[in-house]
């Protein structure tokens, strides 16, 4: 009985220790950024520490001056909300964005993230907007 105790204390350990992304909770989580309470589920942003420490953020902008304040930090998931389904997020790094002043982000970035390209090139022929692959995001709030 006490081998299957110490099996399953070691499993529960094991999995405390989870690099894993979590669900932004809306309404409760907080930006780690701005402190501001993230509400709204078109937006939002996750880091995910190689150790698995969660930091959340309320606009990719935030996001952003955070991950280049402490630029030696590495990261098992950089995630961002994808604009077209709230609360799923997306790699950051694969996913496509769109800047226009039609969106009202919570941080004024007028940035959302999309998952294909077509997606956000049928929303940008709509609305308007600059198309901004990762590489060229990450330099906009440096």
């Amino acid at each position: 009985m006490k081998h299957y105790l110490s099996i399953f204390t070691l499993l529960v350990l094991l999995a405390s220790c989870s690099a894993d992304p979590r669900p932004i909770a809306y309404g409760q989580d907080g930006c780690h950024h701005c402190k501001m309470t993230l509400m709204d589920p078109k937006f939002g942003a996750e880091l995910v520490t190689e150790k698995g420490k969660v930091f959340v953020f309320d606009d990719v902008n935030c996001m952003l001056q955070y991950m280049d304040s402490v630029n030696d930090e590495v990261y098992k998931h950089i995630l961002v909300t994808d604009y077209l389904n709230p609360g799923v997020l997306l790699d950051a790094n694969v996913a496509f964005y769109l800047k226009s002043d039609q969106f009202k982000t919570p941080m004024a970035s007028q940035i959302v993230a999309f998952p294909d390209y077509d997606k956000m090139n049928e929303f940008k022929q709509k609305s308007g907007g600059v198309y901004l692959a990762w590489g060229e995001l990450t330099t906009q709030f440096k």
